[in-house]
């Protein structure tokens, strides 16, 4: 995991600044953690901000982040909306001839998988790119519910004490499984925060926060730049900016609900400017209990229902099928390269690498040459795939190094771990 960054003492002139207004502060460092997440799920449209900036009493980034982490708002409910920007290229046809792993991942039949599309790790990778608005209501650490809103459809993901439902109204079908006791009362030792995570979506800036603010070094500056509206709510800002150079991550900004400590909103932008790459905020959001019938649910009558596995560990949550079980044994042997923000993940497919065009054949080995950039060095020679912010080289021989750095830091690293 990435980094924060510690406590540099403030001089008397940083003083002066913060009577000015100013508010410099403690820096602290983030984890590389968070930009995997962030690009593996969801990224995010920024949320909606009220103008003027509010007058709240000066705060150090040391104490906002512990207001972060005193934050245990256990009842709320509102609107996200969220927006994703990795500059992924459109597959178009190419997507569906890839079956399942690319383009339609998980979609059932209807988009070339074999799933059904109410399984929550279906719908995880429409979030991975462009616009959406979710729904989000929270009442204890035994109830969530996240609905997708789409044009002329929606998905809900419910979790009611051992059951956990999903729906897609476009297709007609049900997605059941359940979390044993163990795991329920796992979650309840940690507050609502374990349970924001079993159900397999990462759907409110907390959920991004919470990675993000989960260790400390001294490769990134964090400090507070002022103050917004966000979801009719006063707020801080905490910026986050990494020290390295190599990294792809520009900053993140986080707004953090000045009564509650809530995060409101989660923006990361990349080094190379432009557009955020994500941004994830409320537009709405309340602290009461929503009604208890939000979290009942009984599939509709002539629904196709696909009973999924019993959870076993808090945070596995519907989204971990087996496929995904078969993934983390593959990665056993995964190993981190380089400190903080250029840190790279490094493991052994025990396969030959990417195919080249010609060995590819047809649209995929064309798609593949004009996606990847050839490099060589002291590893030897490979691919390297990029997007705005995760880039990843994949050696002739087999071997993937990933992570939120530039090319030339990723083939530093393979040159290292050769």
């Amino acid at each position: 995991m990435a980094p924060y960054e510690s406590d540099d003492s403030r001089t008397a002139g940083e003083a002066e600044d913060l009577r000015a207004g100013r508010r410099k502060a403690s820096r602290y460092v983030v984890p590389v953690a968070v930009v995997g997440v962030a690009a593996a799920t969801i990224g995010i449209v920024p949320a909606l901000a009220d103008s003027g900036d509010p007058d709240l009493p000066e705060i150090s980034a040391q104490q906002l982040i512990e207001k972060i982490a005193a934050s245990d708002e256990q009842q709320l409910s509102g609107t996200v909306r969220i927006n994703t920007d990795l500059g992924l290229p459109d597959l178009g046809g190419l997507g569906n001839s890839l079956g399942s792993g690319v383009g339609g991942a998980g979609r059932g039949p209807k988009a070339g998988g074999d799933g059904s599309p109410a399984d929550p790790s279906a719908r995880l990778t429409e979030l991975a790119s462009g616009s959406h608005t979710l729904r989000v209501a929270t009442d204890g650490p035994d109830r969530q519910k996240v609905s997708l809103l789409e044009d002329a459809a929606e998905y809900s993901l419910i979790h009611n004490g051992k059951d956990v439902w999903g729906y897609d109204s476009e297709s007609d079908e049900v997605y059941h499984s359940t979390v044993d006791d163990a795991s329920r009362k796992d979650a309840g030792k940690n507050g609502n925060r374990g349970a924001d995570r079993r159900d397999g979506l990462p759907a409110t800036p907390r959920d991004f926060a919470a990675e993000a603010l989960r260790s400390v070094d001294d490769t990134t500056s964090v400090t507070v730049d002022g103050t917004v509206h966000v979801a009719g709510r006063d707020a801080y800002k905490l910026l986050i900016k990494p020290k390295q150079s190599g990294t792809t991550v520009g900053a993140i900004s986080i707004a953090v609900d000045a009564k509650t400590g809530m995060p409101l909103k989660f923006t990361l932008t990349p080094a190379a400017g432009g557009a955020a790459v994500v941004d994830v905020g409320f537009t709405k959001v309340g602290f009461t209990a929503p009604a208890a019938s939000t979290f009942d649910f009984t599939p509709p009558r002539g629904a196709q229902v696909t009973e999924g596995d019993t959870h076993e560990r808090a945070g596995t949550g519907p989204a971990g099928p087996e496929s995904g079980k078969g993934l983390a044994k593959g990665l056993d042997g995964m190993k981190m390269l380089g400190k903080g923000w250029n840190t790279v993940a490094t493991f052994d497919t025990g396969g030959s690498g990417v195919p080249s065009g010609s060995e590819a054949g047809g649209d995929l080995g064309g798609f593949l040459d004009s996606l990847g950039d050839h490099v060589s060095g002291k590893f030897g020679s490979g691919t390297v795939f990029s997007t705005r912010l995760v880039n990843a080289l994949i050696t002739d021989d087999g071997k993937v190094y990933v992570g939120t750095v530039d090319k030339d830091t990723l083939v530093r690293a393979a040159n290292a771990g050769r």
